[in-house]
């Protein structure tokens, strides 16, 4: 195959020869497994999976957050992310409180265990990062997620759960 992935102009009806690994969709796929099975290597002992570990990490960050707008921040459906936030405060990570402005909406707040459970998992999820891009020299990890961004940037409205970021 050439520099061209795909011949977007080629008769879709005719049988085609097409390397499934230069397709940038199948690569990201087998790179987010990746990137999932390092994660969960690295975090075993918290029992955290990255789904978790992003909501954890958005109620440091933004304390108080509404469930649906943290799913909109994060880039989740309303139900997966619901799901997610219900094991957490099973677990005791999360607390819900309604919203004294709108009965109808519970905000989020990370407990005391929650914020200790985060504490424990950064330095797994650095050294996470650190793995996944340990095959790049760092120029390149630089530019890679450069151009990361820039694909989940200007494809995010193709998202099911576009992220508002």
């Amino acid at each position: 195959m050439d520099d061209t992935l795909i011949d977007a102009d080629a008769d879709a009806r005719a049988p085609a020869h097409i390397d499934i690994d230069a397709l940038p969709g199948n690569a990201i796929r087998r790179l987010q497994q990746i990137a999932v099975a390092i994660f969960l290597q690295e975090a075993q002992a918290n029992g955290v999976t990255p789904v978790q570990f992003a909501v954890l990490q958005a109620l440091a960050n933004e304390p108080g957050v509404d469930q649906r707008s943290l799913a909109r921040t994060l880039g989740f459906d309303t139900s997966t992310l619901a799901g997610v936030v219900d094991r957490l405060e099973a677990r005791g990570a999360v607390a819900r409180q309604v919203d004294p402005s709108d009965r109808r909406v519970r905000l989020l707040r990370l407990t005391e265990d929650g914020e200790s459970l985060l504490a424990d998992v950064v330095p797994a999820v650095r050294r996470t990062q650190v793995r996944i891009l340990a095959p790049l020299p760092p120029a390149e990890q630089a530019e890679f997620m450069r151009l990361l961004q820039v694909l989940v940037r200007e494809n995010n409205a193709l998202s099911r759960a576009p992220s508002e970021r």
